[in-house]
């Protein structure tokens, strides 16, 4: 389970210190996150990071920088407080440390797949289209929030709840959360968002 823990610390949570409330025209806000979506190239974005464990009291902060591109490719590259480096580019997943570089086949792995798949539609804004999630549509003055509630057996046993913020213009999401069955949950929130720069494929290996 080890080799799956840096990328449950790519999932996130804990809201925005607003008042939520159900969104009436859902059908206006998914064509916002189609749009979104089919126009979205390339993501380049700082992040910050912050764990919430039940045995710890205090958070786990990390910060770093995040690349995509269509189609599967994905780059997280933490720079504080430790160097690591996650990888997936189409079916490879490339995990490395100051010790050494681990390849694996996502297709091989259940795990891999499955937290990749959400990955790539939370970033993509297509993760209301899955049929793996139950979704509710909330809206403050200033975001707009997505609860995706797991209704697949796999993803049920580790996630209770997935949520989604974008901003009312719905350019990207703006934070991810993720809440673990154990109450668990960790909050990764992007700034310094460029979209649709030139992203070269050359970075999305790692040897």
């Amino acid at each position: 389970m080890k080799k799956y823990l840096a990328l449950f610390l790519l999932m996130s949570i804990v809201g925005f210190s607003q008042t939520f409330k159900q969104v009436k025209d859902t059908t206006a806000l998914k064509q916002k996150i189609e749009s979104m979506s089919k126009s979205t190239v390339t993501i380049e974005s700082d992040f910050t990071q912050e764990k919430n464990l039940s045995a710890l009291t205090e958070k786990i902060t990390s910060k770093g920088h995040f690349t995509f591109k269509k189609d599967n490719l994905l780059r997280w590259e933490y720079n504080t407080p430790y160097k690591y480096l996650i990888v997936i580019n189409k079916d490879k997943i490339w995990i490395k440390d100051d010790k050494k570089t681990s390849k694996y086949d996502m297709n091989s792995n259940k795990v891999f797949k499955e937290i990749n798949d959400i990955m790539l539609s939370a970033v993509q804004g297509t993760v209301f289209k899955s049929n793996k999630f139950k979704t509710a549509y909330f809206e403050s003055e200033k975001f707009y929030k997505l609860e995706l509630w797991p209704l697949d057996k796999n993803m049920k046993q580790t996630f209770k709840k997935i949520n989604l913020f974008f901003d009312k213009s719905v350019t990207s999401v703006m934070k991810m959360e993720m809440v673990e069955n154990n109450d668990d949950a960790t909050t990764l929130e992007f700034s310094n968002k460029k979209l649709n720069a030139p992203v070269s494929d050359a970075i999305f290996t790692a040897k």
